[in-house]
């Protein structure tokens, strides 16, 4: 369920406000939207425990949220949409967090 809700938010925000709380969203309110979505997904990784590998399930979704974070906040700067001051500090701390991350699965034999 948190995975389709956070496709659908990546997608279409403004659709789940106005069927979830009746109301629209601005623009800023659309990119937390997506932000969101992201989370949730993320969240949708980690809930998909195997036996004996909830710890790679939790890295793989630190992992993916990070790279989906990194790449989102840094197309809003780059497209110019948003852009306040802890923007590109969030964007260049998530990309060391992905890559730490990235470091840690690969160096399980993951790809």
């Amino acid at each position: 369920m948190e995975a389709v809700t956070g496709a659908i938010l990546i997608i279409r925000p403004s659709l789940v406000a106005r069927l979830l709380l009746g109301g629209e969203l601005s623009e800023p309110g659309e990119a937390l939207g997506r932000f969101t979505g992201i989370a949730l997904i993320g969240l949708a990784l980690a809930c998909r425990l195997r036996a004996g590998e909830s710890g790679n399930s939790a890295l793989l979704a630190l992992l993916s949220f990070s790279v989906l974070t990194t790449v989102y906040l840094a197309y809003l700067g780059i497209a110019g949409v948003f852009g306040g001051i802890l923007l590109w500090p969030v964007v260049a701390l998530h990309a060391v967090l992905a890559l730490l991350l990235g470091h840690g699965w690969f160096s399980r034999g993951r790809i």
